[in-house]
């Protein structure tokens, strides 16, 4: 057992809104059918969209130095520098 509620897949059906709001309120729940567990719901991590310009900017300072030869010669090393025409068939 992994320490979350199991609920049935007539559960699931039945009680449907109340599961849900469980999972947006971060309650993790797993599915089982005819006494097997098949999977588990669990709720959507949150990712920040964006780093706030202060927070970049302190990671900027203790980031590595890089060099814009080496980076180049990078991107020269595994880029496609061939064109292609959508066109072309």
């Amino acid at each position: 057992m992994n320490g979350q509620p199991e609920i049935t897949q007539r559960d699931l059906r039945t009680r449907s809104k109340e599961i849900m709001d469980a999972v947006q309120n971060g309650q993790s729940f797993t599915v089982t059918r005819d006494g097997h567990r098949i999977g588990e719901l669990i709720p959507l991590r949150h990712r920040r969209r964006f780093v706030p310009r202060e927070e970049f900017a302190a990671m900027s300072r203790t980031a590595p130095k890089m060099s814009l030869d080496s980076f180049r010669a990078d991107q020269d090393a595994f880029a496609d520098h061939q064109l292609d025409d959508p066109y072309a068939r």
